[in-house]
C-alpha cells in the first residue's frame, strides 16, 4: 500500500511504502528446576507453587525470592480452585487464544497461593462472571508438561481433576514456544527512497549533507545531530568485508547447508556496513579486507528489499588495506 497527504502549512507528504509483515518462529529454551517441577507437575494435572522468604506462596513459582532474591526451593502443593480477584472482557478474540470465541481473561488467586494466575475463564457474557467469583481449572484431555495443560477455568467449586493422575515420563526441561507476531509496516520517507531504489537494481544511502556520513540503508536521521539523512547517494554494489562469521550450526528454516559466512560488507563510498551473506568461495577463505561484489537475483524476482541481492561473492581484487576500514568495524 501507499500514503500520502499534506502536513500542517501545506507541505506535500510523499507517498511512502506500507506492507503487512508476518514473524513466526519456535522459541525453545530450557526451563530450569523451578518452572520444570511447576510444568512436571501440570502433566500430572496438579499445582505447585513456592513460598518466599516472607511466607507467602507464589504462583506460579519464581526461581528466585523477589524480596531476597536467594533461590527458593521449597514447593507447596495448591488447589486447582481459587478466586476472580480481578478480569477484563474479550469481545473479539485473536488468532492463538485460547477459544475463537468471546471469554474472559482473569487474574486467579488459587486456593493456598498468595498471588494470582493469569489464565482464561470460560464464560459466555461478561454478565457471567464478576470479581469474587469462584472458579475451577478445567485441564486438558492430553497434558504435556505446559500451561496449556491448563485448558481454562469454568465458574465452580469442584475440581475437574481425576482423583490420581499418574506422573508418567521424565521431568520438563525444555519447552518450545511458537512465536507469531504480525503487524503492519510503514516505511520513513529515507527508507522508502532505499526500498524503491531496490526495486531499480539501486543500492541507495543517505546522509545529512555532503560532509555527513552515509548511512546504508539509509536512517531517518542521523544518530548524533538528528537531522534527517535527506541526501541521496547512490553506492556501487562492490565493497569490503570488515567482520564475519562462520555459520557451522544447523537450525529450523535454515536455507543453506552449513558452514556458510554472514559478514558484514562495507559498500564503496559508505560509512556503515551492512549483515549479508558471502558465498562463492570456502567458507574457510573469507577474511577481513576482503573485496566482495553483490550477486542480484534475476530481475523478474525482484521486489522492495536487499533479498534482491542474493549474497555477495570475492572480486579477485586485492584485499583492502586494514586502515580503510578499521573505523568501520
Amino acid at each position: 500500500m501507499r500514503g500520502g497527504g499534506r502536513a500542517a502549512g501545506g507541505h506535500a507528504v510523499p507517498d511512502v511504502l506500507s506492507a503487512p509483515l508476518r514473524v513466526r518462529f519456535d522459541y525453545t529454551r530450557s526451563v530450569g528446576p523451578t518452572i520444570g517441577n511447576f510444568l512436571t507437575n501440570l502433566r500430572a494435572r496438579k499445582l505447585v507453587g513456592v513460598r518466599g522468604s516472607d511466607g507467602r506462596v507464589l504462583v506460579p513459582p519464581p526461581e528466585y525470592d523477589p524480596v531476597t532474591a536467594e533461590p527458593l526451593t521449597e514447593f507447596v502443593d495448591v488447589a486447582d480452585t481459587g478466586t476472580v480477584e480481578s478480569w477484563t472482557w474479550v469481545r473479539e478474540p485473536l488468532p492463538g487464544q485460547p477459544f475463537d470465541r468471546p471469554f474472559a481473561w482473569a487474574l486467579i488467586r488459587l486456593d493456598g497461593a498468595d498471588t494470582a494466575l493469569l489464565h482464561a475463564v470460560d464464560v459466555a457474557t461478561p454478565d457471567d462472571i464478576q470479581t469474587g467469583q469462584r472458579v475451577t481449572v478445567r485441564w486438558a484431555a492430553e497434558t504435556t508438561g505446559s500451561i496449556h495443560d491448563i485448558a481454562c477455568f469454568v465458574p465452580g467449586e469442584k475440581s475437574g481433576a481425576p482423583a490420581e493422575v499418574a506422573a508418567d515420563g521424565d521431568p520438563i526441561t525444555v519447552i518450545t514456544t511458537p512465536v507469531d507476531l504480525s503487524y503492519n509496516h510503514t516505511a520513513s520517507p529515507q527508507e522508502t527512497v532505499y526500498l524503491r531504489g531496490l526495486a531499480e537494481g539501486k543500492l541507495l544511502g543517505g546522509r545529512t549533507d555532503a560532509a555527513g556520513k552515509v548511512y546504508f540503508p539509509p536512517r531517518g536521521a542521523n544518530p548524533t545531530d538528528g537531522r534527517p539523512t535527506d541526501e541521496v547517494v547512490e553506492l556501487p554494489d562492490h565493497g569490503t568485508v570488515t567482520t564475519f562469521c562462520i555459520v557451522n550450526v544447523p537450525f529450523l528454516g535454515q536455507r543453506i547447508k552449513p558452514p556458510y559466512v554472514a559478514a558484514y560488507v562495507l559498500l564503496d563510498g559508505a560509512d556503515i556496513p551492512v549483515l549479508h551473506l558471502v558465498l562463492g568461495c570456502e567458507a574457510s577463505e573469507v577474511r577481513m579486507g576482503m573485496r566482495v561484489e553483490a550477486v542480484w537475483k534475476p530481475r523478474e524476482e525482484w521486489g522492495f528489499g536487499l533479498e534482491n541481492v542474493d549474497h555477495f561473492r570475492p572480486t579477485g581484487e586485492p584485499d583492502a588495506e586494514y586502515d580503510t576500514y578499521k573505523h568501520h568495524l
